[in-house]
């Protein structure tokens, strides 16, 4: 006779699920009935709260409650509707993972990050990583932009062990999705934070100078002494980056437009060209840094954010 139990799905890959319950982690299938239930969306992703059915070492998912936040995309399809893809649910803030050093931070995908944090109305915080290394001395300068819009700022080594407990006091008790582009150190901060998770570190070659994943499955990893907190490894730059968002909706995505939004001689100003733009007479005053709006007019327009 199986018992019933809840959980969090821990990982999730290939149609098994690692579920962490009071009795201990359970690798875990989906029930069939449950799968034609949700053939529209996600089985299940990593921080899911699901209730399980156990039968010895093994267990099966019956029953996926309710998120109550979730970090997703939206996938385009040829018959003019969206599919979403949940990365991560029930997420509590999103860590921003951005070198310092090499490779060089591009503040057009730190904005594109940005957006889709706020996009999925979930709290962000920028880590600078490598503060460490020589190429590192005008960070404070780079990253201070985000600063003065409201963004905590972590500046971080994970070699030198400086912000690691600032990072560390961020994560407790939350469950924190951590993300950026390939190279940036996500892999390096997670066991500086917490050794033994044995995550593959990647290093940037002296000639290319170019980062590469090293991290391929979305894993929520326990924080140990802080009850309920987990942190998301997940995949970088080639999801995030092509996340889409609607045009409508990009601007309250950028917290330093928000303000005058509704101020606009048009009520469907999209805020490039238009006459009596509140947004661009804010940018003019310098109540919007020029290169904020700049990306701002980048996504609107679909722009290569790399150039």
């Amino acid at each position: 006779m199986s018992d019933r139990i809840t959980g969090r799905v821990l990982r999730a890959t290939a149609g098994f699920f690692r579920v962490r319950t009071a009795e201990g982690d359970v690798e875990c299938r989906m029930r069939g009935r449950l799968k034609k239930e949700r053939a529209d969306t996600d089985l299940a992703v990593i921080g899911d709260l699901v209730a399980i059915e156990k039968s010895g070492d093994t267990g099966v998912i019956v029953e996926v409650e309710p998120r109550g936040t979730k970090f997703s995309r939206l996938h385009p399809t040829s018959r003019g509707r969206a599919i979403e893809d949940v990365l991560v649910a029930n997420l509590d803030q999103v860590l921003l993972v951005f070198s310092a050093s090499l490779p060089r931070m591009n503040p057009r995908l730190v904005d594109r990050f940005l957006v889709v944090a706020e996009h999925n109305d979930v709290a962000a915080v920028i880590v600078a990583t490598k503060m460490d290394e020589p190429e590192a001395h005008d960070a404070r300068e780079r990253f201070g932009v985000y600063e003065r819009i409201g963004y905590p700022v972590l500046y971080t080594s994970a070699k030198e062990g400086v912000g690691v407990d600032s990072v560390r006091a961020r994560l407790a008790g939350r469950i924190s999705a951590l993300t950026g582009p390939s190279g940036a150190g996500k892999s390096s901060m997670l066991n500086a934070v917490q050794p033994g998770l044995a995550l593959a570190v990647g290093e940037i070659g002296d000639m290319v100078r170019k980062g590469r994943h090293t991290t391929r499955v979305a894993e929520l990893h326990p924080l140990e002494g802080a009850e309920d907190g987990f942190v998301a490894d997940t995949p970088g730059i080639r999801e995030l980056a092509s996340f889409a968002i609607p045009p409508r909706e990009l601007a309250r995505c950028f917290v330093d437009l928000r303000p005058f939004l509704g101020d606009c001689a048009f009520g469907d100003c999209v805020h490039d060209r238009e006459p009596e733009c509140a947004v661009r007479a804010a940018v003019e005053r310098g109540e919007i840094a020029p290169e904020r709006y700049d990306s701002y007019l980048r996504q609107l327009r679909g722009e290569d954010l790399r150039a």
